[in-house]
């Protein structure tokens, strides 16, 4: 079994940490225990080149860093050697049917030539130097076609397809289905990718993506965020694997994901004015904002609710199973009283590895036991919790992340 993370950025996209490098970003995949890591941002000039000289090819298709520039910081887990599928992600501005659409798309290659063909094309269209997730005029099915015309096994997968601003079939500028995106080009569409704030039980009650594979990835923008959300597949390990698993779902042997309440848009709200709602609630308050009288954001779980067709509970037939998790450092923050950021916490994650293994393995296998005696009691209980699915949900909205509480059920 692999796990994957194909949604994240490099240090050359807005917003995102300078240790978003191919060498921390590796080290942080050993840390965490995934087998198979996106490059990110493979359309900008500087990060494909970086990719050229740190990369070396590894089984079709795939890419593995450099022993030259391998990290050991002493607490990393050296039992993987993480593979790179190249990646990136679009944002496409662009009007529509009367209305501006803003849309992320998340684009896999077979391979660095085909990057650079794609890339030369993109070129032509807009600014790919100035961020690494570049903006452009550029319709999806423009872009679809594009992928299509480079490489018959680019996979294209709509982004975090429920945030509000940036998705495909978000509140604010998006598409009630993938026809209204790409028309007589959807059947090129085999999977979407649920984001932060929804999991696939949510996704299972809309009849717009019920043919659709779902795949859920960090969209990482520092090296430790790496993993919050994964795929797990039972492939060879290539290419050919990994476009099997995403456009057929052979192989896809379900996801890991954040608690969607954990998320920053799961609810609906105005975070300058502290007020959050539930879906029902925003209905009452006619969209409006109490506080300051402007338009509520309308979150992912509302946005879901008006394109269901199924009551919440609903399970599909065949459809992949998934579990929830906490990053094992908010794990130990709750229990030392402290923030995640501290340096203290960080001690205690990386002594965590040392004795125990990957976060992945102390999250998912390592028995509580074992855990307790290296990491204490309340941690150990926590991840029991976790485990057992009995945690206190604070859910985010309009752009605040939800808090997860674990210590107690």
């Amino acid at each position: 079994m692999f796990i994957s993370d194909l949604h994240i950025h490099s240090k050359f996209s807005r917003a995102t940490s300078k240790d978003c490098d191919l060498e921390h970003l590796e080290m942080w995949a050993r840390k965490k225990g995934i087998q198979i890591l996106g490059t990110g941002d493979f359309t900008h000039p500087v990060w494909q080149e970086e990719i050229r000289e740190k990369l070396e090819s590894a089984e079709d298709g795939l890419y593995r860093l450099k022993k030259e520039y391998r990290i050991s910081d002493g607490f990393v887990p050296d039992t993987i050697t993480p593979r790179f599928a190249v990646t990136g992600e679009i944002s496409s501005i662009y009007k529509k049917g009367g209305k501006t659409r803003r849309v992320h798309s998340l684009l896999i290659l077979p391979s660095l030539e085909k990057a650079q063909k794609l890339s030369e094309k993109l070129e032509k269209i807009g600014n790919l130097h100035s961020d690494g997730r570049p903006i452009l005029g550029l319709p999806c099915k423009d872009l679809l076609e594009m992928l299509l015309e480079t490489t018959e096994k680019g996979i294209y997968v709509p982004a975090h397809i429920w945030t509000p601003h940036f998705s495909m079939m978000g509140a604010f500028s998006a598409f009630s289905s993938p026809e209204e995106c790409f028309e007589e080009l959807t059947h090129y569409i085999h999977a979407v990718e649920t984001g932060l704030s929804s999991d696939p039980a949510m996704n299972w009650r809309v009849p717009a993506i019920e043919k659709m594979q779902l795949i859920s990835n960090s969209d990482a923008h520092s090296p430790s965020k790496l993993g919050r959300e994964a795929n797990l597949m039972e492939i060879e390990m290539s290419y050919n694997g990994l476009e099997k698993a995403i456009q057929t779902g052979e192989g896809l042997s379900g996801t890991i994901e954040f608690y969607p309440e954990e998320g920053k848009y799961h609810l609906d709200g105005h975070r300058k004015c502290q007020v959050c709602l539930t879906p029902k609630q925003t209905k009452e308050q006619g969209g409006i904002c109490p506080v300051c009288g402007k338009k509520l954001t309308v979150g992912v779980l509302h946005r879901i609710e008006e394109l269901a067709d199924k009551e919440e509970g609903y399970i599909k037939e065949g459809a992949k199973p998934f579990e929830k998790l906490v990053p094992l450092m908010e794990i130990i923050a709750e229990d030392m009283g402290y923030s995640t950021a501290s340096k203290k916490v960080f001690e205690k994650y990386q002594q965590a590895l040392l004795k125990l293994g990957t976060e992945f393995e102390i999250l998912r296998e390592i028995p509580l036991e074992d855990i307790k005696r290296q990491m204490g009691e309340t941690i150990a209980e926590g991840i029991s919790h976790i485990r057992k699915g009995e945690v206190q949900c604070i859910s985010g909205f309009d752009g605040e992340y939800g808090k997860i509480k674990v210590m107690e059920p």
